[in-house]
Formats: structure tokens, C-alpha cells, sequence
């Protein structure tokens, strides 16, 4: 018996050891790689990582106690995300969103999302406008939180849901792709008093939506896709260079 527990405790420090071997030589840890990527996105929407900052990888595992390995997955997938731009031979930095290519895709949207409001106003019926109502309320009340992520997401989510009510499918998938593209510009420049005229102007164009007027409906959404472009300060802040102190409290 005893020699059986001897073994038992022996095979289990073995078995620490050798994760704990996995660890630092940079196995796949996707609660570690998570928490660089949650911390990161965090400290940009919160203006404490500005476009164009370096991520250092040695200094990021360094804050986090994991190898660089660790610390380049969740590079990469910032980098998937467009929040961070990968530079060969350069490193890593925080995004600069294009001027020029969010221009693009506002003029993009213009046009798609005026032949979404008339088929909506076609088409929708009340358990449309009750849907909507819902994800409106829902933006209103996000908007008294520290969450800019949640509420960045919410405002774009707006759009999205009127073409997957209609059955639109390739509309919304069109839609999302165009929102994601300029939300690294939203969740970097919109501020909070913005948000809110986003989302009081959403409440507007639903009104319109639900009279089935879709004349106004239309230029409302002109209007708010214009006034929702024009309120992002393309002018970006001085980055942080000090990762432990911009990073190092939510490690």
C-alpha cells in the first residue's frame, strides 16, 4: 500500500513538473493568451494604449509570467482582430486606423444601409420593431457603464439587426464585416457623449422605421452614419510606451 502511494505521489509531481516544463517552454495556454488579448483590447478603449504603441514581447512576458511564445499567440490574434499591426522585423504596435479607409467604408455603408431601410420599411413587421426596441433599450442602458467594448459592439449590433430580421443574410454578413472594420476606429476615437448621440439617433430612426416612413427613415440613417463618422477625432494620441505601467495592474 504504502509503496503504491509512493508511486501514486511520484507519478503526480511528475506530472507538475513536466506541465509546469509545458508552461514555460510556451505550450498552448488559452486562459494565459486570453488575458493578454482581453488586457490589450482593454487598455486601448480605455486611452491607455494609444495607435501606434510597440508591444514589446520579452516585456509582456515579463508582466504576465508566460513565455514569448504564449505572448505571440495572443499577438496574432489581436493582429487578426486589426487591433494590432504586426511589422516584420519591427515588432509589434498597436493599429493606426487609415483615415482614408474608414472614409471608405462609412461611403460603403451609406449606400447599402439606405436599401436596408426601405426593405425594412417594407417589410418589417411588429415583432421587428419590438427586437429592435429591445437592442436599443439595451445600448441605453450600457451607455451608463465603463464597458466601451460592450457598448461599441451593442451601437454596430444595431445595424446588423435589422438585415438578420428581414432574412438578409448576406446584407448582415456584408454589414458586420464593414462595422468591424471601422469599430477599432470607434473603440479608439468615439467618446462617450458620441455613444450616447448614436444611440439617441438610433432610437429616432427606428421611430421612423416603425411609422413606415421610409423617407425619413432614410435620411435619418444618412444623417446618423454621417454625424457618426464625423465624431471620431482622427487625430492620434501620443502612444504609451510603458507596458508594466500601462499593463502591469491587470496582470
Amino acid at each position: 500500500m504504502k509503496t503504491t502511494r509512493t508511486a501514486t505521489t511520484h507519478a503526480r509531481r511528475e506530472g507538475d513538473s513536466k506541465s509546469s516544463k509545458e508552461r514555460a517552454e510556451g505550450s498552448p495556454t488559452p486562459d494565459s493568451t486570453r488575458l493578454i488579448v482581453d488586457a490589450i483590447t482593454a487598455a486601448v478603449v480605455e486611452h491607455r494604449l494609444a495607435p501606434g504603441a510597440k508591444l514589446t514581447e520579452q516585456t509582456l512576458a515579463g508582466i504576465y509570467g508566460v513565455s514569448r511564445t504564449i505572448v505571440r499567440q495572443a499577438l496574432y490574434q489581436l493582429a487578426r482582430d486589426h487591433l494590432v499591426t504586426l511589422a516584420p522585423g519591427r515588432g509589434a504596435f498597436i493599429a493606426t486606423p487609415s483615415v482614408d479607409e474608414a472614409r471608405q467604408v462609412f461611403s460603403v455603408r451609406r449606400h447599402l444601409e439606405q436599401h436596408l431601410v426601405e426593405e425594412f420599411c417594407k417589410k418589417a413587421g411588429s415583432a421587428d420593431i419590438r427586437a429592435l426596441r429591445e437592442h436599443v433599450r439595451r445600448e441605453q442602458a450600457m451607455l451608463g457603464r465603463p464597458d466601451v467594448r460592450g457598448r461599441t459592439r451593442l451601437l454596430g449590433d444595431f445595424h446588423v439587426l435589422m438585415a438578420q430580421r428581414l432574412g438578409l443574410v448576406v446584407l448582415a454578413e456584408l454589414l458586420s464585416e464593414l462595422i468591424s472594420r471601422c469599430a477599432l476606429i470607434a473603440l479608439m476615437y468615439q467618446s462617450s457623449r458620441a455613444a450616447q448621440h448614436s444611440s439617441d439617433e438610433h432610437l429616432e430612426i427606428l421611430d421612423a422605421l416603425e411609422a413606415h416612413d421610409s423617407a425619413r427613415a432614410k435620411a435619418l440613417m444618412e444623417a446618423h452614419l454621417r454625424a457618426t463618422e464625423d465624431s471620431l477625432l482622427y487625430h492620434p494620441r501620443t502612444p504609451s510606451v510603458d507596458l508594466r505601467e500601462v499593463l502591469g495592474q491587470s496582470a
